[in-house]
């Protein structure tokens, strides 16, 4: 499995062997050489998200009120549990045409996490957020998910 802070990227990106007359590239290089600035500010959306405070709610912004409503009124709910299940984002989904794999899905999945421990520190330094994303090796691709939710003292 790729370690968060030293993966090897040739197993996230399998064509960096093949560029160059097969030189290989780094993904960096790769970057420049594939991307686009219409990509590169889209997935700014997703990796700088923007939350907002909704009736003592910590949510992504975007949020359906009226699915927020149907959670409020399932048995057993509370705003941890409504706020977990609002907040989730199942990793998978953010390229609905392409099938990754287990590792590109967990690699992403923590630093999507880093990165939302971050933002909802800077954005609400006066809340405990927990940042949950499950890590699990061998799950099935849809179960890769990560979610938020305040702390309960």
């Amino acid at each position: 499995m790729v370690d968060r802070y030293s993966p090897h990227f040739v197993e996230l990106i399998p064509e960096l062997p093949s560029w160059n007359n097969g030189k290989g590239i780094d993904p960096k290089g790769w970057i420049e050489c594939v991307g686009n600035y219409e990509l590169a500010t889209g997935y700014s959306l997703v990796f700088w998200p923007n939350f907002v405070r909704f009736e003592g709610y910590v949510l992504r912004e975007g949020f359906s009120e009226e699915s927020l409503r149907s959670f409020e009124r399932t048995e057993y709910s509370d705003r941890m549990s409504v706020e977990a299940v609002m907040n989730h984002v199942h990793i998978v989904d953010i390229h609905r045409s392409v099938e990754p794999t287990e590792a590109q899905l967990r690699y992403l999945g923590r630093v999507l996490k880093d990165i939302y421990e971050a933002k909802l520190g800077r954005d609400f330094p006066e809340l405990r957020i927990i940042v949950s994303f499950h890590d699990e090796a061998g799950l099935d691709l849809d179960d890769y998910q990560l979610t938020f939710w305040q702390a309960t003292d």
